[in-house]
């Protein structure tokens, strides 16, 4: 009788030990994947982490934004509006010094897009509407013959369609990310180029899936131990 009053003895605390356990873990599933970053003067929150959410909310209106065949920017238009690649863009059109710059004037049409009747284009969206200052980087085109073309080193622009690690795996980024973490103001919406247009913006943790790569790839020789002839 009492061997058998203690083998169920221990089941009932191994059952009584189980479901704590599993209310423990089930508890610590409640909680909050991702714990806040707390400012401080040692931690800071990396910008390439949290500008990619900025456009967010932008994300469904641009999954069902309907395609301007006519009206649609080119990697090409895209590049030739630029000193050399990876240079910030310049202004095509004429600026008035007598208004105010940045907040007051660019971001009216640059800090959320839209069509403009006068240049019968979209107007690109700034992936840093913070940076209020859009002269100290984006000059107006030279329209005049006075001055020769600068002399800038030859940088090739990366390709489309052949930026993947693996058949079938997401392209990676191929550019630095410093002022253009903001992923949907260049990949998503009407004013993106057609060829790098993403087909999900919803998707808004990009960086979840493409991964920066903007070291240029060499060819590795067969390993070969040293000493060995073979």
């Amino acid at each position: 009788m009492r061997k058998r009053l203690g083998i169920i003895s221990l089941f009932v605390i191994l059952f009584i030990a189980f479901i704590a356990i599993w209310n423990y873990s089930y508890q610590l599933g409640l909680e909050e994947a991702y714990i806040p970053i707390e400012a401080s003067s040692n931690v800071h929150a990396i910008p390439s982490e949290s500008g990619v959410f900025k456009r967010s909310q932008h994300a469904l209106d641009y999954e069902g934004m309907p395609v301007d065949g006519k009206h649609q920017r080119s990697l090409t238009t895209y590049y030739n509006n630029r000193a050399y690649h990876g240079a910030p863009p310049s202004i095509p059109h004429s600026v008035d010094e007598h208004q105010n710059m940045g907040g007051q004037s660019c971001l009216k049409c640059h800090e959320n897009g839209g069509f403009t009747e006068k240049f019968q284009a979209y107007a690109p969206v700034t992936p840093h509407p913070e940076l209020v200052n859009c002269k100290q980087c984006h000059v107006e085109q030279n329209t005049q013959t006075l001055f020769k073309t600068g002399d800038y080193a030859s940088v090739v622009a990366p390709e489309t369609g052949v930026n993947n690690a693996l058949l079938g795996s997401p392209p990676m980024i191929p550019h630095q990310i410093q002022l253009r973490e903001n992923c949907l103001s260049c990949h998503a919406g009407p004013s993106a180029p057609k060829e790098i247009r993403v087909s999900h913006p919803e998707r808004v943790n990009c960086r979840q899936c493409h991964v920066p790569n903007n070291k240029e790839m060499t060819a590795v020789e067969t390993f070969k131990r040293a000493g060995n002839e073979e």
